[in-house]
């Protein structure tokens, strides 16, 4: 541990307040990163997840150091990290299309409640060094997955299409790109106005296969409502 945070880790009003300042910066540095990107959790939740579980360590040493209740001082935290699943659990949804959204939203939370709790308990070069780990994960290797996922050879494509048009069409449209049909899952929406199929294609791609063009073409066969890469 470095000894420049030593006197930090002392209940003093001082150290109080740098602890509950650093989950405040911690927690919205986090935070930002998922506003801008406008994810349903954001800056202020974040923020306020990560100051609470602050609040709480600071509360567990309190009881020990000043009311000498000598109780499992971990008890409090250990609830922040079970309990923050539901706010998570929330942000996590499953759209028409069967995508799922909000993990990494979800599992931000999580990470910024111990990040908290690290503040909170004065173990700051943690805390710090964690939160610059978090903004690496989610600014440079999302970008490194988005590229692994243009390369990737198994694709999922979900096609909405009128009940009217034969899927046949849309096979023989895989089939004309060398693209095979490892799987296929149909679901049937009704709607006031129209009759719509939404299904989800597993696809097999070759190195050869020109993927946007094949999109391109789908789109635009007769009763194709929408086309999506999940």
């Amino acid at each position: 541990m470095l000894s420049a945070f030593a006197p930090l880790r002392d209940l003093t009003i001082v150290s109080i307040m740098v602890r509950l300042s650093a989950a405040v910066l911690c927690g919205g540095v986090i935070g930002l990163e998922r506003e801008y990107k406008c994810r349903p959790s954001g800056l202020r939740t974040h923020t306020l997840i990560c100051l609470g579980a602050a609040m709480t360590t600071l509360t567990s040493q309190y009881l020990w150091v000043y009311m000498h209740m000598y109780t499992d001082v971990a008890r409090l935290g250990a609830q922040v990290i079970a309990g923050i699943g539901f706010i998570g659990a929330g942000t996590i949804i499953v759209t028409r299309r069967k995508r799922v959204k909000g993990l990494t939203t979800a599992a931000g939370l999580w990470t910024a409640a111990i990040v908290g709790l690290a503040c909170g308990i004065g173990y700051l070069e943690a805390a710090i060094y964690t939160t610059m780990l978090v903004l690496t994960a989610e600014l440079v290797f999302s970008r490194i997955e988005y590229r692994l996922k243009t390369k990737a050879q198994d694709v999922f494509l979900y096609v909405e299409y009128r009940n009217t048009t034969p899927i046949d069409l849309i096979l023989k449209c895989f089939r004309s790109f060398g693209i095979r049909v490892s799987d296929l899952q149909v679901t049937r929406l009704s709607d006031e106005d129209e009759k719509r199929v939404c299904a989800i294609f597993s696809l097999r791609l070759t190195k050869k296969t020109d993927y946007e063009k094949m999109i391109g073409e789908l789109s635009v066969l007769n009763g194709v409502l929408a086309v999506e890469k999940i």
